[in-house]
C-alpha cells in the first residue's frame, strides 16, 4: 500500500513538472499546444503553474487583432473584466521566432522580464515586420506551438465580430454597449494532455536569429501589449 501511494505521489509530481502538451478548450473549439519544456524551461514552468492552479479556467480571450495576434490569460468576466491573480514575473527567454502558429508571453513595454500570466498566439509571421516581435522589448518569448487542427479554432475566433479588440459572439458591433459574459470567447478549461517532456523532439521551431543582431526596440504596438488593454477595456460598456 505504501509503495502504491509513493508511486502515485511520484507520478503526480512528474505530471506537474514535465508536462509538454496542453489542451485549451474554448467556447469556439479546441487548441492544442506543444510546449518547449527543455528550450524555454522558466517560461513553460510559469505557464504550467497557472494551468495547474486552474487559473486559466473560465477566463476569456480579451484581445484579437486581425493578421496579428489572439491574446488571453489575463481576465475573467462577470459584471466587467476582472484581472486574475498573477505570480512573480518570469525571466525572458527569446530563443524562438514569433512566427505563425506559435504561442508567446505578453509583457509590459520597456521591461523584457515582466511576463506573468498573459500569452498570445501569433496569427502570422510577426518576427521582423511591423512590429518586430523577435527584437522588440528584448524579444517576446515563444514557448510552444499549436498542433493538429488548432489553427481552425484561432481562425474562427479571429473571424468573429469585434468590440474594439475584443472578439464577441451573439451580438453585432452596434450592440457592443450590451456586452455580457455570454458574448465573450471563454476558456472553459485548460489541462495537460501529455506529460512526456520529449514530445517536442520532432518539432522544428524557427530560431530567433535577430535578437543578438539588432537593437531591442521598445516602441511599437506590442511594446504596450498589456498596457494598451487598460485603455481598451474601460471603453466597453457593460450590460446591467
Amino acid at each position: 500500500m505504501k509503495k502504491l501511494l509513493l508511486a502515485s505521489l511520484l507520478s503526480a509530481v512528474s505530471f506537474a513538472s514535465s508536462a509538454t502538451i496542453v489542451e485549451i478548450k474554448t467556447s469556439q473549439g479546441i487548441i492544442k499546444v506543444n510546449l518547449f519544456d527543455q528550450q524555454t524551461p522558466k517560461t513553460v514552468a510559469n505557464f504550467l503553474s497557472y494551468v495547474g492552479d486552474a487559473a486559466y479556467n473560465q477566463t476569456v480571450i480579451h484581445r484579437s487583432v486581425k493578421d496579428f495576434i489572439i491574446q488571453g490569460g489575463g481576465f475573467t468576466y462577470s459584471d466587467g473584466f476582472d484581472r486574475i491573480t498573477t505570480k512573480p514575473a518570469v525571466i525572458n527567454e527569446p530563443i524562438y521566432s514569433n512566427v505563425k502558429g506559435t504561442i508567446a508571453m505578453a509583457k509590459l513595454g520597456g521591461n523584457p522580464n515582466s511576463a506573468t500570466s498573459q500569452w498570445f498566439f501569433n496569427l502570422k509571421d510577426n518576427s521582423a515586420g511591423n512590429p518586430k516581435l523577435d527584437t522588440q522589448n528584448g524579444g517576446f518569448t515563444v514557448f510552444g506551438q499549436i498542433m493538429d487542427d488548432s489553427q481552425a479554432t484561432l481562425d474562427k475566433i479571429a473571424a468573429l465580430v469585434h468590440c474594439e479588440e475584443v472578439p464577441v459572439v451573439g451580438i453585432t458591433k452596434d450592440q457592443c454597449a450590451t456586452i455580457s459574459n455570454v458574448n465573450l470567447v471563454s476558456i472553459d478549461n485548460m489541462y495537460v494532455l501529455d506529460d512526456d517532456p520529449n514530445t517536442a523532439h520532432d518539432l522544428l521551431p524557427v530560431e530567433n536569429t535577430l535578437i543578438g543582431k539588432m537593437s531591442n526596440d521598445s516602441s511599437g504596438s506590442m511594446a504596450w501589449l498589456l498596457g494598451a488593454l487598460l485603455l481598451v477595456l474601460p471603453r466597453l460598456k457593460r450590460a446591467k
